[in-house]
């Protein structure tokens, strides 16, 4: 599977529902999982071969045109498949005021499901304690990378470094919407008081909801802000294609086509997912000529000696296609309760059997951010949140709509850090 999207056209990953039509997709049909798992065997042997050219060819590139053709096609035969492991983050170091200072990743907490991983500095300066809650839909926590690497100069940064559902052993139990909230209220109590959310896409919707649910419990733990970023709090707002295709199947008709069974190979075997894979060709579908067009490119530049291009476009495929499985109960709960039912938008949303009043919140800060170009998350759909937090007083809320970022733009790339970033440091500044 080779396909490609540039820094300008950035991974559609903010919302778990794959692009569907009358009829499930091939990929998603019975026995699907099996079927991928050939593929990625025949992958591994393509791999292999191209390993085995590139070596051969590689060391002819300086001398001679053809050679430089035939090892870049053993490149690209080498990054043939996706891959199912967590990248690294690869943040060893940050400025911190005028000197560099290491990082180092701590696990503070570990479930089955999940991580609350810590990028500790060497520092004496009481920062700021942020849990950035990251998406579960298809891809690992590290696409937040850049969101990390931009706050970690200014703030004591916390990540929710979700687990590959395929890996999880069915005795671990499920995991469903619940129990991801239940996930952010443990991870918050394990970081203590005064501590600041930041939820980026479709977690926006479980931060709420932990929020108030500590707000009800009196918990002392409930974080003194969240700030929620381009996600869909109410999907009846300015509805995009994604909110389109989440209405127009009976929930029945995702848990037929879309759900598989964890083959006995792995150890997750015998759970129910939402594959890493359907999600991942949901997306390049909706893309095919640009993913092309990046590889047509990535190849010219191996073949020209462009290699700080072609690095680009690898780093950004490395990433990319490092898929996780969602549990199925998960994606379903969401599906419907978020996209089809707007529990949360209506207010009706229950926690554990337990009705939760978003207008309980009364000590946690909001602020949302959206993007004018978003088509993922519309705008309004995020700010949505203000209507339903009627118990915060109007100097505790505060909202940012990004004129000219996309999705993605709202937290990476140039705008997030110069002009978004900002505004964010110093709502958790004054709230602080």
């Amino acid at each position: 599977m080779l396909m490609h999207s540039s820094s300008r056209h950035p991974p559609e990953f903010a919302v778990p529902i794959a692009r569907v039509s009358g009829r499930a997709p091939a990929s998603a049909r019975p026995m699907m999982y099996d079927a991928f798992d050939l593929q990625t065997d025949l992958a591994a042997q393509t791999r292999a071969w191209g390993r085995m050219l590139n070596d051969a060819w590689s060391p002819w590139i300086r001398w001679s045109e053809p050679a430089r053709w035939m090892s870049a096609n053993a490149r690209m035969m080498m990054r043939t498949g996706l891959t199912f492991a967590r990248p690294a983050y690869g943040i060893d170091s940050v400025t911190v005021g005028n000197r560099s200072v290491p990082v180092s990743e701590e696990a503070v907490t570990v479930t089955p499901f999940g991580t609350l991983l810590h990028f500790k500095k060497d520092i004496h300066t009481e920062q700021p304690k942020v849990l950035l809650v990251a998406p579960l839909s298809g891809h690992f926590a590290t696409l937040l990378r850049a969101t990390v690497r931009v706050m970690l100069p200014d703030h004591d940064v916390y990540i929710t470094d979700w687990h590959n559902a395929r890996d999880i052993p069915l005795s671990a139990g499920r995991f469903g919407f619940d129990e991801y909230v239940a996930h952010l209220i443990q991870f918050l109590q394990v970081m203590g008081e005064g501590s600041h959310v930041v939820a980026v896409c479709q977690p926006t919707v479980q931060a709420l909801v932990a929020a108030a649910a500590m707000a009800q419990a009196k918990d002392a733990a409930a974080p003194r802000s969240m700030t929620l970023m381009a996600g869909p709090v109410d999907c009846r707002i300015n509805p995009t294609g994604v909110n389109e295709l989440a209405t127009s199947k009976p929930i029945a008709w995702f848990e037929k086509n879309l759900i598989a069974t964890v083959p006995s190979r792995h150890k997750g075997a015998g759970r129910k997912v939402y594959p890493g894979f359907v999600q991942v060709s949901a997306f390049m579908s909706m893309n095919a000529k640009r993913h092309v067009q990046g590889h047509n490119d990535l190849f010219w530049h191996m073949a020209n000696g462009e290699d700080d291009k072609a690095e680009a476009i690898e780093t950004f495929y490395d990433e990319y296609f490092a898929v996780l499985d969602l549990a199925a109960e998960f994606y379903l709960e969401t599906v419907k309760t978020v996209f089809q039912d707007y529990t949360l938008a209506k207010n009706e949303l229950s926690y554990r059997g337990e009705p939760i009043d978003l207008g309980s919140i009364k000590r946690t800060a909001l602020m949302t951010v959206e993007g004018e170009r978003d088509d993922i998350c519309a705008p309004g759909q995020t700010m949505a949140a203000h209507d339903l937090c009627t118990g915060l007083a109007p100097y505790m809320r505060t909202h940012h709509l990004q004129a000219g970022v996309g999705h993605y733009g709202v937290f990476a790339g140039k705008r997030w850090e110069t002009q978004i970033y900002p505004q964010v440091r110093n709502f958790i500044q004054a709230h602080n």
